[in-house]
């Protein structure tokens, strides 16, 4: 059971941001910042090294670049904005469905911790 699945296949609510064929953007629950948006694959990749030993992956990787130029735009983030991926537990990944969070809306610190 994955929790990004059951959104993607509306089995849980929630409101998308961005959408295309390959991603879905929602709105982080837990915001850090004034824009925390989730950038999420809609096929199921369990981390980024797992999109990315496929062609297929390879090509959702692309998908995500755009959506977050995409999104930037929408949430009016000309001035800058973070992307954090975390990859497995060690690397503070909590969902095992690879995805990336947009952060932005404020001027953020050096620190990424």
């Amino acid at each position: 059971m994955c929790l990004f699945c059951d959104i993607r296949d509306k089995k849980i609510p929630s409101t998308i941001v961005y959408e295309n064929d390959y991603i879905y953007c929602i709105n982080d629950i837990k915001p850090v910042a004034p824009v925390h948006v989730l950038i999420i694959p809609k096929k199921h990749f369990d981390d980024i090294i797992d999109m990315s030993s496929s062609e297929e992956g390879i090509k959702y990787i692309g998908e995500v670049t755009k959506a977050i130029s995409e999104v930037a735009k929408l949430k009016s983030l000309e001035d800058g904005f973070r992307v954090i991926n975390n990859c497995k537990e060690n690397g503070g990944q909590t969902i095992m469905h690879a995805h990336f969070h947009l952060i932005g809306g404020t001027k953020l610190s050096e620190r990424i911790l």
